[in-house]
């Protein structure tokens, strides 16, 4: 007797998954200066520390996009466990730089493992509006997550308590959601075809996918490009970062729960125009304000990139089925990699604008500020492509039928 999928189960397992990945963002921040401190590393080798989970996120992601329909989410999502849990516990036995970077990297991997899994499961699991609704709530957790975790962290730093049992935390998540997914059915794929690497590889060739590649890459630097930047840059203009990047990751958290109603009214490619338009608006604001007005910007920014990425993954699974899993996590892999290969040129710039600020005169906290709000209006230029684009894709799609080869799985 085949075992019937229980999609809500899965559904709150993946939602706990990407809480795990969420917490190890914001609590392994929250921990760097301690470990600077425990092992007297320098800012560049907390850097490297870093980068390696940023390196991990996009090689499993890949990867478990090409095997994702021979070995299934399953096993996918059971390496991410072990990979979760070798890089937890090595973290805190780490005894240095070293035990530091392959720590990281292993958490990396078991990040991109659930990206890889479990964007293709859910878009197994339901259809239509629903699979978008679905996949927002899923990524809703990433940055309500990172609230939580940073809320945790910083509870934990400020009663002293020491970053090991603030690493310990990351295991309850992780150790739930193992436990959902124990013994589970799982949504078989559902497009005619597209078991076939070659058939992925195809589909992701063609004009659509290829535009909707490129534009990946303009929205996930619009979203974590300035967040990368505005806290240390508004800190000097009197808001409170932590504020700011609560409104943010909050608000963005409060709109993907609630994005059926949105996807009804504006449809994807509604979505992601606006979407644009906001973003813009968002980053010109945190160029050109400072003190509280720098909240409102802060909501605006949020409304605009909360939906990006969502959507983009679930406009892939909708309009261009055949590419299958590994077309969802080329596009997520395209993302993280365009937020790391961009980080560099932001500092150029900002690097290049101090210069020039200091050249004027300005000094200290004055000359901090006016460079960074000129960095971020340089940053315009990303979202600003994408009005271009998504303004493009809305026509391009409009009256277009989406793909009906995909039903829901109950």
């Amino acid at each position: 007797m085949t075992q019937s999928v229980n999609s809500s189960r899965l559904f709150n397992a993946s939602c706990f998954a990407l809480i795990t990945t969420a917490f190890s963002f914001s609590i392994r921040a929250g921990i760097l200066p301690q470990l600077g401190a425990d092992f007297n590393l320098t800012a560049e080798q907390l850097g490297f520390i870093n980068s390696m989970f940023f390196l991990g996120f996009p090689i499993s992601m890949v990867i478990g996009g090409l095997v994702y329909h021979s070995v299934g989410p399953k096993i996918i999502m059971q390496i991410a466990f072990v990979c979760h849990t070798i890089g937890i516990i090595m973290t805190i036995y780490s005894g240095g730089y070293a035990g530091l970077l392959i720590s990281t990297f292993f958490i990396g991997i078991g990040n991109g493992c659930t990206e890889a899994a479990c964007n293709p499961m859910i878009a197994d699991a339901y259809s239509g509006i629903t699979m978008n609704k679905m996949l927002n709530r899923f990524h809703m957790w990433f940055p309500g997550g990172i609230v939580v975790g940073s809320l945790i962290s910083k509870f934990m730093t400020d009663a002293g308590m020491s970053w090991q049992s603030q690493i310990w935390v990351i295991m309850i998540p992780t150790i739930i959601y193992a436990f959902l997914f124990w013994g589970q059915a799982f949504p078989k794929p559902h497009i005619d075809g597209v078991s076939s690497i070659g058939e992925n590889v195809k589909a992701m060739f063609t004009p659509l996918f290829l535009f909707i590649f490129f534009c990946m890459a303009f929205t996930a630097i619009s979203e974590f490009g300035p967040q990368q930047w505005t806290g240390m840059i508004m800190s000097k203009s009197g808001a409170s970062p932590m504020l700011i990047l609560a409104l943010v990751t909050g608000l963005m958290a409060v709109l993907r729960f609630f994005a059926a109603p949105i996807v009804k009214l504006l449809g994807d490619t509604g979505i992601l125009w606006t979407a644009s338009f906001l973003t813009a608006i968002g980053i010109y604001m945190f160029s050109t304000v400072t003190g509280p007005t720098a909240y409102l910007a802060a909501v605006i920014f949020a409304m605009g990139v909360g939906l990006f990425w969502p959507t983009m993954v679930g406009f892939v699974a909708q309009h261009v089925p055949l590419s299958g899993a590994l077309g969802m996590s080329i596009i997520g892999g395209v993302g993280m990699l365009s937020t790391a290969i961009f980080q560099p040129f932001i500092g150029g710039w900002l690097d290049a604008e101090t210069a020039e600020k200091a050249a004027q005169g300005l000094i200290g906290d004055e000359l901090a500020l006016a460079a960074g709000q000129a960095t971020l209006s340089t940053m315009i230029a990303f979202p600003a492509i994408l009005i271009v684009a998504f303004g493009i894709l809305f026509f391009w799609m409009k009256g277009r039928k989406p793909s009906t080869s995909t039903v829901a799985a109950h």
